[in-house]
């Protein structure tokens, strides 16, 4: 768990480290959300207000040179919705640019955010992480109504899912309603409410296997179909747990109907009727209906709604919803990212799932508030790690001293300062750490410029985006 800027931390974590990342970031709102007093997230607060400074065109700048799809969607964003939003979208740009790197080949990432800035984010996202790794817009219904003077209630938040080829999935589902169980499951027997399946299916042209010929009876040839009784998929396991012990090792398709007809799992049409057996579906074995892209089964937090898992933190998220996500898009084991824990829901929910998590906020209030939460809630004492430095990458090998990179930079500068862009000699400039080291940055020549000695100088342990704002307030900027 680290409390500073997620930028800076984000630069030291090793590439290719994180399973999956939840990024629940602000929303470009316009407004300051602050914990109430005496609630457990007292003294957390944040403004979510953007405006349009040098540091941030710096870091365009930057965005500019190495990714021009991500400076286009800025660009045009800010053409189109003004200032403030190519701000934000900015501050999300670099961030998105590092958690892509972390990302493992086979991760998953999820941004939530609402219908702000939601538009702009899709755009910037599909820009950074290929629009081929889009898998949907999840709409999650956070309250059943909300009073929004002029307009439509807004009482929805947006969840852009993002995963790259073999990433983990686990498909799921949500449970039907007591009227939906009893509409799919109208019979009863002792076993509890069920429903007859077809256990047949098509033939595709003429066969002359097991399947084809008659059992008990049954001319399944003469309907122009095939038996299919199940040995593989949810329910076949469900009946060899339950019902029938080492049923999906049974071999050939009549024995398997023996083994379900004897342990009263077929329902046969009564006698003297014209009809078909059917295999009993019980209830009990549903496991509900596979999750659509409109989540309204998830309850948000509202003033008077949480019970003791509302912290106070004001922009918390329930478990439910995490819980689903980590369920859903990784493993036991897997590494789970939340670069803007806020009150440490993901972080919590990863914990309780069996996942390693990495937990990262401004605000000291969280790492209190994982520690409190796992505790009091889940009833873990999970040993946490609490960090206030930068971490160092160690994924990029034994590399060579910074300090013989420099005729090679010269080369590819032209001669000219990474900062005033003003023609130099050689012998005039010093070499700079882009990113500092003491803000997550390596040794990696990618990390390195050559400043001329007063732009080194002015730099000093700051930013490059620190840099280019005093030289432009100074006027010492070359066209």
């Amino acid at each position: 768990m680290w409390t500073g800027d997620n930028l800076d931390i984000l630069r030291g974590l090793n590439s290719g480290s994180v399973d999956l990342v939840y990024a629940d970031p602000p929303f470009n709102s316009n407004k300051t959300y602050e914990a109430p007093i005496g609630s457990k997230a007292a003294g957390a607060a944040f403004r979510d207000t953007w405006t349009l400074d040098d540091v941030d065109e710096a870091w365009h700048g930057e965005i500019a040179d190495r990714e021009p799809k991500v400076y286009a969607a800025i660009e045009n964003a800010g053409i189109v919705h003004g200032k403030g939003m190519k701000s934000y979208l900015i501050m999300m740009a670099v961030r998105l640019l590092e958690l892509r790197r972390i990302l493992k080949p086979t991760g998953s990432l999820y941004l939530h955010c609402d219908d702000t800035a939601d538009a702009y984010l899709r755009i910037l996202c599909d820009a950074v992480l290929g629009a081929g790794s889009f898998q949907n817009t999840i709409t999650w219904r956070r309250s059943t109504a909300h009073n929004d003077p002029n307009r439509y209630g807004r009482n929805t938040d947006t969840l852009l899912f993002y995963a790259r080829p073999g990433a983990a999935w686990s498909a799921p589902c949500a449970a039907k309603t007591p009227a939906e169980m009893k509409s799919a499951y109208p019979s009863r027997d002792g076993r509890g409410a069920f429903r007859s399946a077809d256990i047949t299916g098509p033939a595709h042209g003429q066969s002359d296997g097991e399947s084809a010929k008659a059992w008990n009876g049954y001319d399944v040839r003469a309907r122009g179909r095939v038996w299919s009784a199940p040995r593989k998929g949810a329910y076949a396991e469900w009946i060899e747990n339950n019902i029938i012990p080492g049923y999906r090792g049974i071999e050939g398709v009549h024995a398997r109907l023996n083994a379900l007809d004897a342990a009263g799992l077929i329902r046969h049409p009564r006698k003297g009727r014209d009809g078909w057996p059917g295999l009993k579906r019980y209830a009990s074995a549903d496991s509900g209906s596979p999750l659509q892209s409109l989540w309204t089964d998830i309850q948000g937090f509202t003033n008077y709604s949480g019970g003791s898992e509302r912290v106070g933190y004001p922009t918390q998220k329930p478990l439910a919803l995490l819980d689903r996500i980590i369920n859903a898009s990784s493993n036991p084991g897997d590494v789970v990212l939340d670069p803007f824990c806020g009150c440490a829901t993901a972080c919590v929910s990863a914990e309780s799932l069996g996942r390693e998590w990495l937990g990262i906020d401004l605000s000291p209030v969280a790492a209190t508030l994982v520690d409190q939460r796992l505790r009091e809630h889940l009833k873990m004492f999970a040993e946490i790690h609490h960090r206030t430095d930068i971490p160092r990458r160690t994924d990029l090998g034994e590399l060579p001293n910074y300090r013989t990179h420099k005729h090679a930079l010269f080369g590819k500068q032209e001669g000219h300062c990474g900062g005033c862009r003003m023609a130099f000699p050689f012998r005039n400039f010093e070499i700079d750490h882009v990113v500092p080291r003491a803000k997550g940055g390596s040794d990696h020549v990618d990390n390195l410029q050559l400043l001329c000695g007063a732009c080194n100088r002015a730099k000093g342990t700051g930013t490059q985006a620190e840099l280019i704002a005093k030289l432009r307030d100074r006027g010492q900027l070359a066209a």
